[in-house]
């Protein structure tokens, strides 16, 4: 057995050395007709240092940042090659690769950066920090009330935006000595207001029902996925009642550490594939796609685990179905929503046909859920949540101009300290 397993790490490990080496290839023959931005052009810049495994983090932001554009220069700075490449295809902004750290001091000296965003913890976030005459601004890439979002990490960064109300608190809770009236701005969730997009089906009386399970996760307390416990139950179920359509969209991380959840996601694409072939009128819809929004948006009910995507789906303002983590190890806040969700347990996954019918139409649900939608977001008529995210660059740039204007007589600091390459490329980290 650990021959075996020793044969499988080797040949694992050739395998990464040769896509590696692939990567670095196709990037060497798309840099020399990469358009850089022009010197002094840029005054807001996200830092993504990660590998393309964790690209949906940012993608989310896309529609934000080119709204955002319209009044400010925005670039996105990629430090791994094969991320490069998919930002270069996809975003709709301008992406930078810069790899090494004398290549980053360069873009610093060479762009007027006002504003730094990050959508996540990755280590190599602190190769950009130590640059100052600049706000690291952490934006994340979700709200929940998973144990990531109230990190002592927060304290890294001059500020973060948070969705609302119930973020502070959960902030004031856990974080000791962290001023939250300075260093935490509410903007509600900017990425709804562009939720809605064309359909890949056509609308009929069938009710649509969003899975979107996260992973399995990499320890105890947070195995929050549900896959395996409830997944094939529930969406073997709602195929079977011929009343309604299943998008289901698993996250992209899914089975990296357990056989068993891969083996589970597999089995639910398959059940979704012999059903289409039975009822083609059904159109059941497994999404990998790098888009999310439109599923939130179109579906009447959404199931979803301890996650972002339970406030992706929150932020609509319709109904949402929260599994209960089959591990009693699972770190879960019930302070907030997710005291008063609509919680699914195991053995309750056959019977999801009767609770997606009961909360599309309970008022006490219903009740509970405006509340809830309110308390994290604030309001959420389209377009008030893009206009706080703008207050908040315009507060921060205010905020950069008085600190530029204060210290202009400054000596200047010398930021050229040596600082080593991380030379492990394409290696993704935990991921939230």
């Amino acid at each position: 057995m650990p021959l075996i397993k020793d044969i499988k790490t080797a040949r694992r490990l050739v395998g990464n050395i040769l896509r590696s080496r692939r990567t670095r290839k196709q990037l060497q023959q798309r840099l020399p007709s990469t358009t850089r931005p022009e010197p002094g052009s840029i005054e807001i810049a996200v830092y993504f240092a990660d590998s393309r495994v964790n690209l949906y983090q940012i993608r989310q932001w896309y529609a934000p940042l080119v709204e955002l554009a319209k009044q400010h220069k925005v670039a996105i700075i990629s430090r791994s090659p094969g991320t490069a490449l998919t930002l270069w295809d996809e975003a709709p902004v301008p992406t930078v690769y810069l790899r090494k750290v004398v290549e980053l001091e360069r873009f610093v000296a060479e762009q007027d950066l006002k504003i730094v965003f990050y959508v996540n913890q990755n280590t190599k976030n602190f190769q950009m920090f130590r640059y100052g005459r600049m706000w690291h601004v952490f934006i994340n890439h979700g709200e929940s009330d998973k144990m990531y979002m109230t990190t002592n990490q927060f304290k890294a960064y001059d500020y973060s935006l948070v969705a609302g109300q119930a973020a502070l608190d959960r902030l004031s809770h856990k974080l000791w000595d962290f001023d939250l009236d300075k260093r935490a701005i509410p903007i509600g969730r900017p990425q709804a207001d562009h939720f809605a997009a064309e359909l890949p089906y056509t609308p009929d009386d069938r009710a649509v029902v969003l899975y979107a399970p996260t992973w399995e996760g990499d320890r105890a307390a947070a195995a929050y996925g549900s896959v395996a416990s409830h997944g094939v139950a529930l969406v073997k179920e709602l195929l079977a009642s011929g009343r309604h359509r299943v998008i289901y969209r698993p996250h992209p991380r899914s089975g990296v550490v357990d056989s068993e959840y891969k083996a589970a996601n597999q089995k639910i694409i398959a059940m979704i594939e012999t059903a289409n072939a039975a009822d083609t009128a059904a159109h059941h819809i497994y999404d990998d796609g790098p888009q999310l929004g439109w599923q939130l948006a179109a579906a009447d009910v959404a199931i979803t685990d301890v996650s972002a995507m339970v406030y992706d789906r929150l932020a609509t303002g319709k109904p949402i179905i929260v599994t209960r983590p089959a591990s009693p190890l699972a770190d879960v806040d019930e302070g907030g929503f997710l005291g008063d969700s609509e919680w699914l347990a195991v053995n309750q996954a056959s019977s999801i046909v009767g609770i997606v019918d009961r909360v599309q139409s309970d008022p006490a649900a219903l009740d509970t859920l405006h509340h809830w939608v309110e308390r994290h977001f604030g309001d959420t008529t389209p377009g008030a949540a893009t206009a706080r995210f703008h207050a908040a660059v315009e507060h921060l740039i205010k905020q950069w101009n008085a600190q530029a204007a204060l210290h202009a007589a400054d000596r200047v600091e010398s930021e050229s300290a040596p600082f080593e390459d991380d030379e492990d490329e394409d290696e993704a980290p935990a991921a939230d």
